[in-house]
This record gives C-alpha cells, structure tokens and sequence, in this order.
C-alpha cells in the first residue's frame, strides 16, 4: 500500500538559496520525488540533506517535527527546517489508520511525551493500557530496547510510517528484527519511508533507495551503494583496509 505517492518541491516560492535548507546541493536540482513502493529509502552522507527531506514529508504530513504520531503537539526547541512550506505531498485516494514519525535524535523527547500523557490520566487502569501501546514506559528501557518496543507495539498496521535513521539505536541482531517487524505491517497495508546508513535496512527486498549523489537523488540498485559496497569490501578484506586506513605497509 502506498498512501504518499509523490514529493513536491515548489522551487518558485524560494528566494533566498543561499540560506538553510535551500543551500544543499541536493536541493538546487530537486523538483520532486516518486514512492511507488511500501518501504522507500533515503540515503547519502551526514549533512546531504536526507534528514532534512525526511522532517519535510513528516510535518507536511501532519506529524509533530520532534517525533510521534499526529497528536503529539510538545515542543522542546524549534530546530526544524522551513523545507515543508514549499512542498505539497500527492496522496493517494487511501487514508491510513495509523501513522508515526520516529527519529532517533529526538526519541529521548517523545519518551518523555508518553510518560506525561500516561501521568496525565487520573485512572490507573487507564494510564497501564496507554503505557502498554508503547510495550510499557520507554524511560524504564534501555534506548535501544525501547526503540524497538514502540515499532513493535505501537505500530499498528495499515498506517504511514517515517523512520529516521533507526539503526541508531538498534544492534546488528535488532536491524535484522526491524527488517522482518516492516515486512509484517507491509503486508498489513502500511508504507515506510526511511532514512537510513544501515545496509541491512537497506537490503528489504523490493524496495526502492533513492542514494544523494553528486547533488542528486537517484534510485540506486541496493549492490551498487556506496554503504554495500564498503562493508562487503571491509568485512572481506578487513586487514588490508586497516592496513590502508593506518598506513602501515603490507
């Protein structure tokens, strides 16, 4: 299922490039971007602006910037980019059931949110079922334990999925978890785009990856990404890389 067909950058409305976000080099050629397929990737290098495009579908959307599903109104310091004003978002005619922008910079934020909507309710029995959405408070996790609890407990399925670099907080084994977690609510109706370094993420069959390249977004068959490629060569050659990397002689 496909709810978000297609980004759309309005260029006319810029008037300043020089200034933030407008000064990436991915966005002085960018006029709009495709998702034909449940789970979408984002990637290129820190700093090339995935992130950035990721945070301007999310609030487009409707999601709070910080994180969390379109309830979520809290607000610890405004340091999204303005990106979302100039771009419109062509829906299809499906709507989701559920929905949920996860970053991981800002995850400690939205624990903290669900903490305080659970303390909010007089009814104990009330605040335990809220808190159980979550698989119970994610402050009483470790980070990476409870990232993964609220994928697997509070997404629902049928629903519009943004996922900011999730391998942040997850472990080897844990990505692989994620990996089979996407599968389940992709086949439950539900579409993903992410922004990711993992290429383990990367690997979900089928999907589409959209890598930043030479200030561009191009579809990028998974072999032939910069992130495969150097950690097939790295985990088969890893003697002569540090070798390399240290510049000791062979």
């Amino acid at each position: 299922m496909v709810y978000v067909k297609r980004l759309v950058f309005k260029r006319d409305r810029v008037t300043r490039w020089d200034q933030y976000p407008y000064c990436l080099p991915v966005l002085q050629n960018f006029e709009s971007l495709c998702f034909s397929k449940p789970v979408t990737f984002l990637c290129g290098e820190n700093g090339s602006g995935k992130s950035t495009l990721l945070e301007a579908i999310a609030i487009g959307y409707g999601f709070n910037p910080e994180g969390g599903s379109r309830n979520f109104s809290f607000s610890t310091q405004d340091s999204h980019s303005l990106l979302y004003r100039n771009i419109t978002l062509i829906k299809s005619p499906y709507s989701p059931k559920d929905g949920y922008f996860l970053r991981a910079e800002s995850f400690y934020n939205v624990s903290t949110e669900v903490d305080r909507l659970a303390a909010s309710d007089p009814d104990p029995a009330t605040r335990e079922r809220f808190l159980q959405q979550y698989g119970g408070s994610l402050h009483e996790q470790s980070h990476g334990e409870s990232f993964f609890s609220l994928i697997l407990h509070r997404f629902r399925g049928q629903g519009f999925y943004l996922l900011d670099e999730p391998e942040s907080a997850l472990s080897p084994s844990r990505q692989l978890a994620l990996l089979a977690r996407l599968g389940q609510l992709v086949q439950n109706g539900s579409q993903f785009i992410i922004a990711t370094h993992s290429p383990i993420l990367m690997g979900y069959p089928d999907a589409d990856i959209y890598l930043i390249q030479d200030s561009r977004l191009v579809r990028t068959p998974y072999e032939r990404t910069e992130h495969y490629i150097i950690t097939k060569q790295f985990l088969g050659n890893r003697q002569r890389m540090l070798s390399e990397l240290f510049g000791e002689d062979d």
